[in-house]
């Protein structure tokens, strides 16, 4: 970035996943040499998107870094998207999909080295339902997982356990219509992705073929889970076999449930729907990401 840029706002969530003591000495530290000014904004216990946007708009900063998970990336996207500020990400969560999906190493170091020295770069944003996707959603299994996991409150390997086996006894496959391009399918699958990046936060690889500025996003439908394949990725471990996953390619696209279904959006449990649009917002964000 050289110096050209030189105001950097870090926005901590201390309520992620990862715990360091202090990050704003972390990050003082790091940069005492540096000629770039550093402003701090750590989030409160309740805030909105309205305080977090005025915050930024006060700052005036070149580039906003998110010191979180997912969840405070997808936040601080939402307040930059269509500016020339850039994002940039400290891995902080218990899931950083898009840190991994941008090559930012989780070393606090190597992370605060992309931010003085990397390059900025523009992406494409998914809006579904009036909210902003940087990463990945998804109705059924998944997203069932994941309200079960923040329900029960209890973090690490042993939780995504517990939730999976909760999942087990009340699975249901998803009857779905969805439109794009002019056409219709209809579906059933255990779990359907809207997907900008190509994986989950565990680093499950599902969408081969995505790319962040393109001008498609997919949509995966995956099918015939097994229980063996949702202990896996509990643990981390799985890997999708392509004969269970149907990939289509929109870049505006209706889905339907025939019976409500749970949502997440960039790791964020939303709810139960039954109706979903998703449209491509492209060169909408600018990232920063490591030298090439």
């Amino acid at each position: 970035m050289g110096n050209v840029h030189r105001k950097i706002l870090f926005v901590i969530n201390q309520a992620s996943g990862r715990k360091t003591p202090d990050w704003k000495s972390v990050i003082l530290d790091h940069f005492k040499t540096s000629p770039f000014d550093l402003d701090f904004y750590q989030l409160p216990d309740k805030f909105t998107l309205s305080t977090v946007q005025s915050v930024i708009d006060s700052v005036k900063p070149d580039h906003v870094v998110a010191v979180g998970g997912d969840g405070t990336a997808n936040l601080l996207a939402n307040c930059i998207r269509n500016t020339q500020m850039s994002l940039g990400i400290l891995p902080a969560g218990s899931a950083n999909g898009m840190a991994k999906e941008l090559g930012i190493n989780p070393d606090i170091t190597t992370a605060l080295r992309i931010v003085e020295e990397g390059f900025c770069r523009r992406i494409s944003l998914v809006e579904i339902n009036d909210r902003i996707s940087l990463h990945l959603s998804d109705i059924g299994l998944n997203a069932f997982m994941l309200s079960e996991f923040e329900r029960r409150g209890k973090r690490g390997i042993i939780g995504y356990l517990i939730a999976t086996m909760k999942v087990l006894w009340r699975r249901k496959r998803l009857h779905v219509d969805i439109e794009f391009n002019d056409k219709s399918v209809s579906v059933r699958a255990d779990l359907i992705i809207i997907a900008n990046a190509t994986t989950f936060g565990t680093g499950v690889v599902v969408n081969p073929v995505g790319k962040l500025d393109d001008n498609v996003f997919e949509v995966i439908a995956i099918n015939d889970l097994t229980v063996k394949d949702l202990l896996k990725s509990s643990l981390h471990t799985l890997r999708i076999d392509e004969s269970k996953a149907t990939i289509y390619q929109a870049a505006e696209m209706k889905l339907h449930c025939k019976r409500p279904a749970h949502f997440q959006v960039d790791g964020e449990y939303i709810g139960k729907v039954q109706d979903i649009n998703a449209k491509l917002l492209p060169d909408s964000l600018s990232v920063i990401v490591p030298k090439p």
